[in-house]
């Protein structure tokens, strides 16, 4: 037996932000809400224990901005790269510089809250 991935913690300032601009890039809904102000969203259709993992946004007191040790990587499904980038900077993200050539085939971006996470170029199905 093996385990997998079900939910990845995110702590943060503002749950209900991150949630929010999460939703939006991923085309999550929220699952739930916890007494402690923590807002699980997934895949729609789905719940906590699905086989596709959740993000959980969790208030926390001294959360980490910048480059962690563990981010998320993004793909596109149904728009290039390009048109992917210029939808996730509306929605809030920016560019970040992690000390990037210019000649990656990814983009380093932050999330309102400065976690970095990166547009890959591939465009994969939608789950």
């Amino acid at each position: 037996m093996a385990c997998r991935i079900s939910e990845l913690v995110i702590d943060c300032a503002d749950p209900e932000r991150l949630a929010a601009f999460w939703s939006e890039v991923l085309g999550y809904v929220e699952i739930g809400r916890e007494d402690d102000g923590s807002i699980e969203i997934g895949p729609p259709g789905t719940g906590s224990g699905s086989p596709l993992p959740t993000l959980v946004l969790s208030p926390g007191s001294d959360p980490r901005n910048g480059k962690l040790p563990l981010h998320i990587d993004v793909n596109p499904t149904d728009r290039d790269q390009d048109a992917e980038l210029e939808r996730l900077l509306a929605l809030g993200a920016r560019t970040a510089d992690v000390g990037q050539t210019g000649t990656e085939s990814w983009y380093v971006l932050a999330d309102p809250e400065g976690n970095e996470f990166c547009l890959l170029r591939s465009r994969i199905q939608p789950v």
